[in-house]
């Protein structure tokens, strides 16, 4: 995945109207640093270990496209109040959607255009004692 782009002195992207002198060059991002760091925000966000979250990460027309696989924290079954306050699954899927997006294109610097969510299951977070 390749970036072109003009670089302004010190390191920043140029702009055209402010004339500042560029240095040509081009970025070149590995794949498997978007998908590492993809792996880590996603599971960060969802609440999950890094190794129960897989990513796939390929160009989209636009940006990037984003395809995660990964297990939803639920509250315990036996809990019923925390059961009556939880958000169904669906509607929580979209708003991971949607917070992945916008959290995503920030910190990869890049249009993530697409992000297909795959729920593999479910986990209920351990509770830690307060001492």
């Amino acid at each position: 995945m390749r970036v072109d782009q003009h670089l302004a002195a010190g390191g920043g992207p140029a702009r055209a109207a402010t004339a500042e002198a560029t240095v040509p060059g081009r970025i070149d991002v590995k794949e498997r640093v978007y998908r590492t760091v993809t792996e880590k925000a996603s599971a960060t966000l969802i609440g999950v270990p890094r190794g129960d979250v897989k990513v796939d990460v390929a160009e989209h027309p636009g940006g990037i496209a984003v395809r995660i696989a990964t297990p939803l924290p639920v509250p315990d079954l036996d809990d019923t109040v925390a059961i009556s306050q939880s958000v169904p699954v669906l509607d929580r899927a979209r708003q991971l959607q949607e917070q992945l997006q916008e959290s995503l294109s920030g910190l990869l610097g890049r249009d993530v255009t697409r992000i297909t969510l795959t729920i593999t299951g479910a986990t209920i977070p351990e509770r830690r004692r307060v001492r």
